[in-house]
């Protein structure tokens, strides 16, 4: 029943494995340390306010199964920013929808996007407030030390889906 809610809200790609199955990755802690993305301490859901790394991979750990999914968005040509962009916003609304869907039917699970919260024009922590919306902020694969790319093997699906696309992963951890 989750998998076939989680595919109505129109993923190209949905697969539940064992938490055991996982891989996980603390090392990818220094890819979010080195700023790539300028959202490194700038975001409740980004490292390091979303947690340790090996305390995070535990607690994934505590789970039994996750569902994953993903979705391949076409883009003008490898320099498409804004088609980028836009596919990335898209994304993190889907991850909201999966979060309220599954919500209602699982209790207790962890939903988990790709890249930073983007719920908040300017993020609480930079204003030291607590965090805006706790129950939809959601922090990404990679804080919880998932190595993504082998994920998306272990799952049967493509992490790279041809020239001129970009493919976003989200997953829900459940018992």
């Amino acid at each position: 029943m989750l998998i076939d809610k989680i595919k109505e809200l129109g993923f190209d790609g949905v697969s539940v494995i064992d938490v055991s199955d996982v891989p996980f990755e603390p090392s990818l802690i220094k890819l979010c340390e080195m700023n790539s993305c300028g959202n490194y301490g700038k975001c409740y859901t980004c490292p390091p306010h979303v947690g340790k790394t090996q305390e995070l991979i535990e607690k994934a750990r505590g789970y039994k199964k996750i569902a994953v999914m993903q979705k391949i968005y076409k883009t003008a040509d490898s320099f498409d920013i804004e088609g980028m962009r836009e596919s990335s916003n898209n994304f993190a609304s889907l991850m909201q929808n999966v979060n309220a869907a599954t919500r209602q039917e699982l209790g207790g699970m962890i939903v988990l996007g790709a890249g930073g919260c983007r719920l908040c024009g300017v993020c609480g922590v930079i204003d030291g407030v607590p965090c805006r919306y706790p129950d939809k902020a959601l922090a990404s694969l990679e804080s919880y030390g998932i190595f993504v790319s082998k994920l998306a093997e272990v799952c049967g699906m493509n992490y790279i889906n041809g020239q001129n696309t970009v493919t976003y992963f989200g997953g829900v951890l459940f018992q």
